[in-house]
Parts: structure tokens; sequence; C-alpha cells
């Protein structure tokens, strides 16, 4: 006959709950921070989450010389896992605004700290727990409760806690939930504790600095974001997909998406003028487009001088982008009001899947195709470039139609930019690179791709304010230091192309 759980063991085996989703969130957090600042995000994900086990790995060796007093000692474990893991993201935000050289170090430091703390927790639960719980179940059920905690974090996490709190403040409310296990921990065992008062200070001391903490999570991110990036910030906002700031300053509006920048409002108009009239005005009447990426909406802008366009599809995975620049005064005011366009069709999802038609569906075909994606600075980036992305591409393309897409620049990143050459190539279109001078980012390139050769136009739109009949030609012209070189093909087994990036990207100073 099965027994009725006593209440220590509800309330300990629920501790276990907050004590796992706490030390999850912490790595999600970091982990996160990681691939926000320092891009590759399979690598900062695989590292941080190596380093952090294997600190949990030492924190639960360490766990044996934990003889007596087990309750305090499980009190203070809590309340240091509650500062340093509560404190992580906000102190890793400022460290890369204002000591960068050191954001690697005291990143790996903090992962190790909260893993070691965190390893320490579940072995003392376990062993407290031994006085209520037969072996046989205890495991069962610390592990149960463990895994829940997680479960329920890794959903929360990308779909409610960022996209609501940012990762500040979410690292300071589980903060809160680790000093409210640690009161917790003072009231159960208050009989077994010595020192309790000084016990008791230092919960109110922790629980008091999270909470303020908590208060003034947005002068924290601002502090730090203003010294990063040196502009005035008029917008920012968190989704779960990326970090999206609009600075005001000498330049105009600009636009950082993960700390990197994606236009300045001086001279945006060359960038996007490059990118879609070579395309657009070689198709002559496009009636049928398609932008993906480009959730800003400069690429729908220029695409609309066209009177023969009758539909624009604007497939763009982050909902915040799209109503940003389709709301806000300012921001759609740099679009002229293109995501407003009765035109217009916004598709808020991931591009690869997008072109991926079902077997027994028509195919929506377009007459040009304009590729806006950010650079391949991460994995998740890199498969929109792969040879597999521009093979469904191309079964989207009218035989008579135009893709183009942003390549990075062919002189900063020579070999990124023929690797990309090379994998259209490949997929079976035909590549027909080009570049353009834009003052913030320096020579930029661009590649058309299509089933036919690509033919200068006769006529653009009127009032280009960088592009002319004339002198169109020249952007097709390379001179030796970005000439072509042997790249191989970017595929999804192998992304060549991010490692390359981020090799060459490296290489530039600040």
């Amino acid at each position: 006959m099965s027994r009725s759980p006593r209440p220590l063991e509800v309330t300990l085996l629920a501790s276990v709950f907050v004590v796992a989703a706490c030390g999850l969130v912490y790595e999600l957090a970091a982990g996160a921070l990681a691939s926000y600042l320092l891009g590759d995000s399979v690598l900062q994900f695989s590292t941080v989450i190596g380093s952090y086990l294997f600190a949990m790995g030492v924190g639960s060796w360490l766990s044996r010389f934990f003889d007596r007093q087990l309750p305090a000692h499980f009190l203070r474990i809590e309340l240091l896992v509650a500062l340093a893991g509560g404190f992580l993201p906000a102190l890793l935000f400022l460290a890369n605004a204002y000591t960068p050289g050191a954001f690697r170090f005291l990143l790996y430091a903090m992962v190790g700290v909260v893993g070691i703390l965190v390893g320490l927790e579940i072995p003392l639960v376990m062993r407290i727990l031994k006085r209520e719980v037969a072996l046989k179940d205890l495991v069962s059920q610390v592990l149960t409760f463990d895994y829940l905690g997680a479960l329920a974090v890794s959903v929360a996490f990308p779909l409610l806690l960022v996209p609501q709190l940012g990762l500040i403040r979410t690292g300071l409310l589980f903060g809160l939930l680790n000093a409210a296990v640690a009161f917790w921990t003072l009231w159960v065992f208050r009989d077994e504790l010595r020192r309790f008062a000084a016990h008791a200070w230092a919960c109110v001391f922790t629980v008091g600095a999270l909470a303020a903490g908590f208060a003034v999570a947005d002068q924290i991110t601002t502090l730090a974001e203003d010294k990063f990036y040196h502009d005035r910030i008029v917008l920012a906002a968190t989704s779960p997909y990326q970090r999206i700031v609009v600075t005001n300053g000498r330049a105009g509006h600009k636009l950082f998406l993960n700390g990197n920048l994606q236009f300045a409002e001086r001279d945006e108009y060359r960038y996007h003028e490059a990118l879609v009239h070579p395309a657009m005005s070689a198709f002559g009447a496009p009636r049928r487009v398609a932008v993906l990426g480009g959730g800003d909406g400069m690429a729908v802008r220029e695409i609309l001088k066209y009177p023969s366009v009758e539909s624009v599809t604007l497939v763009e995975l982050d909902p915040n982008m799209t109503g940003l620049f389709a709301n806000d005064p300012a921001m759609a005011a740099l679009n002229a009001g293109a995501l407003r366009s009765p035109k217009l069709r916004i598709v808020n999802t991931d591009a690869f899947q997008w072109l991926q038609v079902d077997d027994k569906a028509e195919p929506e075909m377009f007459d040009v195709i304009v590729v806006d994606f950010p650079d391949p600075t991460n994995f998740s980036i890199g498969k929109l470039y792969t040879n597999s992305f521009y093979s469904l591409l191309a079964q989207r393309l009218s035989r008579s139609g135009y893709a183009v897409i942003q390549t990075t620049s062919p002189l900063v990143a020579r070999q990124s930019f023929w690797t990309v050459a090379a994998t259209i190539e490949s997929a079976g279109l035909q590549a027909t690179p080009y570049h353009a001078n834009v003052p913030t980012f320096g020579e930029w390139g661009y590649i058309i791709a299509s089933h036919r050769p690509w033919h200068r136009p006769s006529k653009l739109p009127d009032g280009l304010r960088f592009l002319g009949t004339d002198t169109l030609p020249l952007l097709f012209d390379f001179p030796k230091d970005m000439s072509r070189v042997p790249a191989e093909v970017n595929r999804l087994s192998n992304q060549v192309l991010v490692t390359t990036y981020e090799q060459e990207w490296g290489r530039v100073g600040p």
C-alpha cells in the first residue's frame, strides 16, 4: 500500500522543481547572451552548455565534503545562486559595454561559478530528503521534479520570459525564486540552524538586492546599451528571435539586430537602391515580387516604385520587426509607409520553411525575389545561404525572373562573397555578382541569381538618388582585390560560409 507523501517531502520536491528551473534559466541566459554578443549561436551555446555541465559536475563532486548542517549549507548555496545567477545577465550586458575585452573571461567565469553552485544543490537536497524518503523512491522523485522544472523553463524561456521580461529581468526573477527557496529553508529548518538571525538577514539582503535590480532593470539596460551604441536609443525590444535596437544620432536613425548594424538612415538609400533596382529594372515590368528578410520595409519601398507591381510578399521571421516598421511613425517614415501598402502581404515565418511547398500544392511563382537576410554570423542564418536554400529559391523563380541576394563585403570578406556565388551556381542558377559603395559599410556585395543571363536595363525609375543607367555598369566591374577566388559550396552539412565569414570579419579591427 502506497503511503501519502509528508508535507516536508512535498515542499522539498517542490524546491527541486524550482531549483532545476532556475538553474536552466541561468544556463539559457548565458548561452543567449553569448550568441547575441559574440555571434555563431551553435558555437556559443555548445561551449556555454559544456562549461556549465562540467561546472555542475564539479559542484556535485564537491558536495561530498559537506557533512553536517546540510540545511544551513543548502540555504547559503541558494542565496549565492540567487545573487550570481540572478545578476548574471545584467553584469554581462554591462561588461560587454564597458570592458568588452574581458567579456569572454567574465562569461565563462560566471558560468563556472553558477554551474558549481547549481551542481551542489541537488545532491544536498537528496541527502536532506533521505530522512523522509526511501532510497528507491528518492532518486526517481528527485529526478522527476528536476526534469519537470527543466521542461517548464525550456518552453517558457523563448516563448514567454524573454519576450515579456527581457533577459535582465528574467535572470533577476529567477534569482528571487532561488531566494524564496532559501527563505523556505530558513523557516522549515529554523530549529536546526545555528545563527538563525544571521541567516535571516542574509535572506533579506539577497531579496532586497534582487528586487532593487528588478526595479531598475530598464535603467541597467539603458546604461549598458547607451555606452555600447554611442547614439541615443529611441527604440529597443527583445523578441524570441533577436534584440532590436534603433538609435538616432548624426547619421540619423540606425537599426541594430543583436548588436550588428543593419542600416544607417544617412546612406541606406545606396544599399537598397543597389539591392533592388538592377534586378527589378532588368526584368522590365515585374508583377509578382517576394522579399525574404527585409522586415524594415526599405526594400519594399524601392519595389513599389514600379507601377507594374501587383503584389509583394514579405517573408520576415520576426513579427516585432514588421510591426515596428509598420506602426511606429518615425520608422514608417523611413520606408515611406511601404508596410501599409495594399499591395503588400506580410508572412511572419521562417523563409526556408516558406519556400518548401507541399508536393500537392501549386508553387507560387515570382518575377523577382529580393533576399535581404543579415550576414551569416551563425548557423541558423547560414542555412539561408546554402545550396539547399537556393535550390528551393530556384523553384519559386519564374523562368525569366531574377533573384538578388545581399552578400556581405567582397573586399573585407572576399572568400565569403565568392562562396555564395559558387553556392548559387551549384543550385543550377546563373550568378551575376556586383558591388556598391555604402559609406557606413564600405564596399558591399550583391549577387543576381537567375535561370537566364542578366541583361543591363535601359531605364531605371525616376527619383533615384544613387543609381543611374550610365553608372550602373560600374557596379559589375570588380578590381583585382575583389576579383573571384576559388570557393567551396556552402551546404547544410558543412556550413563552411559561417566559419569563413567569422574568420574574415574577425581580422577587421574595431
